[in-house]
């Protein structure tokens, strides 16, 4: 009966996952086709829970995939602190899509190796001439949502060179710190928040000047994304090349990172809500239903990195818990069907 059970999931998982972008078909048919376009922007010379966000998001047949930029992290950063971070990135991009067998199918480009100098100064990139082209194609009406994982530098200096892109995207966005009302900070908690703090300058541009609609998964929420290593040895390790490919990335940080903390048993892969929120969202009715949120004005951010109460903000949505089930358990039912398909 078990054996039975396992056939039916499978064939039904056949029917339903592609690599809708790339055009790789996993299963066949027509049953799962994009409904929303995605831009993908990340420091994946950084934290490697970035690289576990953009496999996800690759191997997710309702998101079409239309640009991958490698952003830059805090100057002098222990995960990269070279000059050329934002290359490295999309390096690091390009690697694992070569790993998975979609090398070349989707736009990957280089964001600023730099901050922004001030909220007033765009930089210019790769990454921000994709963002504008993108919000300004007339030629779709699927919606656009721009996926950050890290700094805001890239988003930033797209709404501020072309400012009418606000009313053509939302901005998912993992960072930020916790709003006192809803949480308290972790113990030993980095203020200004880590992702916040890449670029602040970047920060101030969203949220006290553009009026871009926001999903704002800060850090009470991302950490709930807890994996634990009993799961990467047993859901992800086995899963094929790109199983492996991702578990030794993290083994190998996990074991670097116990020269200086012991982390314990779990790891933190606060990158992957942002497949949560817009590829696993309800089939009617569309909107991520499992995850909770709260509404609220949206504060002004501070030169230091702080929230201020802003009487002229606009809504945004603040996360406050992620469905973590539905996230990982779909993460390891389609890594183990890219496995049944490798070549």
């Amino acid at each position: 009966m078990k054996k039975q059970v396992c056939l039916l999931f499978f064939l039904l998982l056949a029917s339903v996952i592609t690599y809708g972008q790339s055009q790789k078909i996993i299963g066949g048919g027509n049953t799962v086709t994009p409904r929303m376009r995605v831009i993908v922007d990340n420091d994946f010379s950084g934290d490697p829970d970035g690289l576990f966000q953009l496999a996800h998001l690759v191997l997710s047949p309702s998101v079409e995939i239309r640009g991958i930029i490698g952003s830059h992290l805090k100057v002098g950063d222990g995960f990269d602190n070279s000059q050329t971070q934002a290359q490295n990135a999309s390096a690091k991009a390009k690697e694992l899509l070569s790993v998975m067998g979609v090398k070349n199918r989707f736009p990957i480009v280089a964001g600023s190796n730099t901050a922004m100098l001030t909220d007033s100064t765009p930089v210019k990139s790769e990454g921000v001439d994709l963002i504008v082209r993108e919000a300004l194609r007339t030629d779709t009406k699927l919606p656009l949502y721009v996926l950050c994982g890290a700094g805001l530098t890239e988003i930033a200096s797209a709404l501020l060179t072309s400012p009418q892109i606000s009313e053509k995207l939302t901005l998912v966005w993992i960072g930020g710190s916790e709003y006192t009302d809803i949480a308290l900070p972790p113990p030993n908690y980095s203020s200004p928040e880590y992702n916040l703090n890449i670029d602040i300058a970047a920060a101030r541009v969203v949220f006290n000047q553009s009026r871009v609609p926001i999903w704002q998964i800060p850090r009470n929420a991302y950490r709930q994304a807890l994996l634990p290593y009993s799961q990467l040895l047993l859901k992800v390790k086995p899963q094929g090349k790109v199983g492996g490919y991702l578990a030794g990335v993290l083994e190998t940080l996990m074991v670097r990172i116990q020269k200086y903390v012991n982390i314990g048993e779990t790891y933190v892969l606060g990158d992957s809500p942002l497949v949560l929120l817009t590829a696993l969202q309800s089939s009617f009715e569309a909107d991520p239903s499992s995850s909770e949120y709260v509404v609220r004005m949206s504060p002004a951010i501070t030169t230091q990195g702080a929230y201020q109460f802003n009487h002229q903000g606009r809504n945004i949505r603040v996360y406050t818990r992620l469905d973590i089930n539905l996230m990982f358990n779909d993460f390891f039912a389609k890594l183990e069907w890219s496995k049944l398909n490798e070549k």
